[in-house]
């Protein structure tokens, strides 16, 4: 059977009252879930990192490698044609073999030159890799402080939410899928957390600005849900103000003295 509009906006104050219980438990656990989750993907972060300067270093030791038997195939190619070049048959193949040795001689210094370089990057990703693994066991530490810290608030206060994430799911089973959504919609617009307020001292509960008395003998009646025009909360009830008694005049005595000295 649907429920009626008083029935779904007493659901509404009911799943906001348990809301803020939860907001409010919530709350003790500070930013502690976000600095840990920030901690989780530093630390991924490092590790991504460390793989990344690992597999530089292996192409870098990998040049260094080649370059290396470059320079003994030079050297191998030096040692023939100096061997050859005592067999020579005249001056023109003499100066051929000096010319290609002098250009091996050329390619060992370059090779030489581009060893020096990639140790130079090897260093420096060596002491990369070594700053960052230092960072990453901080840390790494710091997670496990952290973690233990939410770890101490989430045992103090997980009885309690779970009870509070039951009644919530019951009380939500008498709201409509769409007033739902909208009433989640204004919650997480609102810096208060607050979706559902009611009329206190003749003004909204959310934003403090004045509800006109008409749309409050409105929310009194609760035959339609009542949102304010200025935040788009739901307005649910409204305050009442019990006017004090005066109090009583006290007669005045300057009549009574004036008889009595007459």
């Amino acid at each position: 059977m649907e429920n009626t509009v008083a029935q779904r906006i007493e659901a509404l104050s009911k799943v906001q009252q348990i809301d803020s219980e939860l907001d409010a438990i919530r709350k003790l656990r500070g930013d502690l879930p976000e600095e840990v989750q920030d901690l989780e993907d530093e630390i991924v972060g490092f590790e991504t990192r460390i793989e990344n300067l690992k597999r530089d270093l292996a192409e870098v030791e990998a040049n260094i490698d080649q370059y290396r038997g470059k320079i003994q195939d030079f050297k191998k190619r030096i040692v023939y044609l100096e061997e050859q070049q005592m067999n020579v048959r005249n001056n023109r193949e003499f100066d051929a073999i000096t010319k290609e040795m002098e250009m091996l001689d050329l390619d060992i210094q370059v090779a030489q030159k581009k060893i020096r370089d990639n140790e130079a990057e090897e260093k420096i990703k060596r002491e990369r890799v070594l700053s960052t693994k230092d960072r990453l066991e901080e840390r790494k530490k710091d997670l496990s402080t952290k973690k233990s810290e939410l770890d101490e608030i989430m045992a103090e206060s997980e009885v309690d939410e779970q009870k509070l994430l039951k009644q919530r799911e019951k009380a939500t089973k008498h709201l409509d899928e769409r007033l739902l959504r909208s009433y989640n919609k204004i919650r997480e617009n609102s810096s208060n957390g607050l979706a559902v307020v009611s009329v206190k001292r003749g003004a909204c509960g959310g934003c403090f600005n004045t509800v006109p008395p008409q749309r409050q003998a409105d929310i009194r009646e609760k035959k339609k849900l009542i949102v304010c025009e200025h935040c788009g909360r739901v307005l649910t009830d409204v305050e009442i103000i019990e006017e004090p008694e005066p109090a009583p005049k006290r007669r005045s005595t300057r009549g009574r003295k004036a008889a009595t000295k007459k």
